[in-house]
């Protein structure tokens, strides 16, 4: 590909990657950057930040640089470049000296369009000299969060990164991250000499990834394999643990089980760690089970789900974690259980650590902060994005706990109890002590030390053995006890545990249920999967890895799931209805094309005779009164089925419109122009956006059909 500064951003959106339209603030920061300006970018997850930098490197005359901490993701990062027909490299310690000259060459060649590179690699004075003998279009810092000091990623090379604005004032930079509360954002600002850049804050929300948390009540192994079956057979995910055992454990464990999962720590060799993540990248339906040492911009998209088997250190940890979930921004799933003694080995870490006590102090409220979204009961959607300083005016309706309300209940005089069981006991003892005099145990240990004659000692029947440990959970959540790190994990007396005890303040709890009250939920995972057209759905992705494998690249660099659901929605016949498809721009549809039509058209073949048939049955049902929901109950088909059959009557002058979906004169007026705005409705994606999900996908498919008659 030749840069071109006459090049449009949009052609190059659309002929190159593939994609109708910029989403979010793409279009504003790509702009800026190309007439020249710097910008700090913050973008959730998903949200296409890569594009941000990719597209202006295009564009402007010379090499887009791009400084980046993942070595290990690189050559796929170039790989998925040149699956697009751009010109990409990358500078790291993995190539050999002989591969090392030719991108320099390619590079004084003006060859690349893109150069990615690491900040430690960028830094050496070879580099930068090599840098002020080429074109360069700008420099593009990823991972920007990196540069805090404060943050759980620090690099401290990239704090050397404001030499490149000292060195190359006239290059444009642009610093891009996905995590970073006000603190950081100011910190990179600071640190990479960027207080003249423009900011663009497109917000934390990431609305299609569902938040779950669930108390751990010893039975958390059992747990996930229950939630991955029943929710995501046959999908990616990552499951991360506190320590390199656990990984170990579980990974062995869901083996067992006749999954695919592979365990990523820092104790395993550089060799294992990096198989098991290049068949995480390369396989279909492969589970990490991994330390945090796993993930840190892992561009999979179709991770379909991120369980947590403990609790993460800090808000930044959980957001940055959970975000590997759903980047194809297609439904996805966070899933956590945690427990008490994840609260008293997070403090034990953090007490041990060599860091300096202002540090220690700031891990300490961000622990709190991340054990508070625990137990709330309100929206945790809301809670997790108010801690970034984002907003969101209604819940989310999309979290454990908008879906099913927790239950609460009034725990003054149980809290009182327990409050009470600390002070009579000296402040000296841990939790499991504490529960064992108030439910009476008789052992020597209590009868040492007298405690079998406190007034606390047998007073607590009202609760069981786990359902006093979740109280005392609660209550270390909303800071009326504080656990003692040197004195081995006792219990002390807060403040705020004195209004309580005095009967001043009532307190309350989310309920302690006996069993869990989670209800069992439609699986949103996979709105593809359960469209009747499973087998299509399989032959496609099936090809999709044969060329795949046969090119030795990761499969969801041929084509998205996202791109293989609209080739199902929309059938395509002919290689331009095909380049309608969101994500296939001209490269893949001259490289793949035909490949995926073969697919399609043997399937149609396959299909045209029986659809007839099912089709006619459909009308018949629906002649004689049955609206669409009655007639799919009857056949054991879903609604969305029999309104593609309804559609397609539609079409054929066989079912009038208005009997299908009654809508009023307005209504279907604005359907119909927003239809006609977006090319007829080729894709209803557009359509439903422009329409603010008002109607839903079958009616507007209805009214697409009668305009087409």
């Amino acid at each position: 590909m030749n840069n071109s500064t006459d090049s449009s951003a949009l052609h190059v959106l659309q002929s190159v990657f593939g994609y109708d339209a910029f989403r979010l603030q793409q279009q504003a920061i790509i702009d800026h950057l190309v007439t020249g300006g710097d910008a700090l970018v913050l973008m959730p997850t998903g949200g296409g930040k890569s594009v941000c930098y990719q597209i202006p490197s295009i564009v402007r005359p010379g090499v887009g640089i791009v400084v980046s901490p993942l070595i290990a993701l690189m050559q796929d990062q170039v790989d998925a470049m040149r699956q697009i027909g751009v010109r990409a490299a990358f500078l790291n310690s993995t190539l050999s000296s002989e591969a090392m000259r030719a991108v320099e060459d390619a590079l004084r060649s003006n060859e690349l369009d893109l150069l990615y590179v690491s900040p430690e690699r960028l830094m050496l004075p070879r580099m930068l000299d090599l840098i002020d003998s080429i074109s360069v279009s700008l420099f593009a810092i990823d991972e920007a969060h990196c540069v805090s000091q404060w943050g759980h990623d620090f690099r401290p090379e990239y704090v050397q990164l404001s030499v490149l604005h000292e060195r190359f004032p006239n290059i444009p930079r642009i610093a891009l991250t996905a995590t970073a509360d006000s603190t950081t954002q100011r910190e990179i600002i600071e640190r990479l000499a960027l207080t003249e850049s423009r900011q663009f804050i497109s917000g934390f929300d990431r609305p299609n990834i569902r938040y779950r948390i669930s108390e751990n009540s010893g039975n958390s192994r059992d747990q996930l394999l229950r939630f991955i079956r029943n929710e995501h057979p046959g999908d990616a995910g990552i499951v991360y643990c506190l320590s390199r055992k656990r990984v170990e454990e579980i990974a062995a464990w869901l083996e067992s089980k006749e999954l695919t999962a592979l365990p990523y720590h820092a104790g395993l060799s550089t060799q294992v760690r990096q198989q098991n993540q290049e068949r995480f990248l390369r396989e279909e339906a492969v589970i990490i089970v991994a330390t945090i040492a796993f993930g840190m911009g892992i561009d999979k998209p179709d991770v379909r789900f991120v369980a947590h088997l403990n609790m993460p250190k800090s808000l930044e940890a959980y957001y940055q974690e959970t975000g590997r979930a759903g980047r194809d921004n297609l439904p996805a799933d966070a899933w956590m259980m945690y427990g008490l003694q994840d609260v008293i080995t997070l403090k034990k870490m953090q007490a041990s650590s060599d860091a300096p006590e202002e540090i220690k102090r700031i891990e300490h409220h961000k622990l709190e902060a991340m054990l508070g979204l625990c137990e709330l009961t309100t929206c945790r959607r809301q809670a997790l994005l108010r801690y970034f300083g984002d907003e969101l005016n209604e819940p989310c309706g999309n979290c454990d706990t908008c879906l099913d309300p927790p239950e609460t209940w009034d725990a003054t005089t149980t809290t009182q109890k327990a409050l009470s069981c600390v002070h009579r006991t000296g402040q000296r003892f841990g939790v499991s002590y504490l529960v064992d005099i108030l439910l009476g145990k008789d052992n020597e240990r209590i009868r040492n030390f007298g405690h079998d004659k406190v007034s606390t000692y047998g007073i607590g029947n009202e609760l069981n053995q786990s359902e006093w440990r979740d109280l005392y959970r609660q209550l270390i959540a909303r800071g009326l006890l504080a656990v003692d790190i040197e004195g081995y994990g006792s219990l002390k007396l807060t403040e705020e545990s004195r209004p309580v005890l005095r009967g001043e303040q009532p307190l309350q709890l989310r309920k302690l249920s006996r069993k869990s009250r989670a209800k069992k939920r439609e699986r949103k995972t996979s709105r593809f999967a359960d469209t009747g057209n499973s087998a299509l759905w399989q032959a496609l992705r099936n090809r999709r890895q044969q060329l795949a494998d046969e090119q030795g690249v990761p499969a969801y660099m041929i084509f998205h799931d996202a791109t293989l659901a609209e080739m199902m929605e929309n059938r395509p016949e002919t290689l331009e209805q095909l380049s309608n498809i969101s994500g296939i721009g001209e490269r893949k549809l001259v490289d793949y094309g035909e490949e995926f039509l073969d697919v399609l058209n043997e399937y149609r073949k396959l299909d045209e005779s029986a659809q007839t048939d099912t089709e006619e049955e459909t009308l018949q049902l629906f002649r004689l009164g049955m609206d669409a929901d009655a007639i799919a109950a009857q056949r054991g088909l879903k609604a969305t089925t029999i309104y593609n059959h309804l559609a397609r009557g539609i079409e054929r002058n066989e079912v009038p419109l208005g009997k299908v979906v009654p809508l009023q004169h307005n209504q279907l007026e604005a359907i119909r122009f927003a239809i006609e705005q977006y090319d007829g409705g080729k894709r209803l994606k557009p359509v439903f956006d422009a329409l603010e999900g008002e109607f839903s996908y079958e009616v507007l498919r209805c009214v697409r059909s009668d305009m087409t008659r």
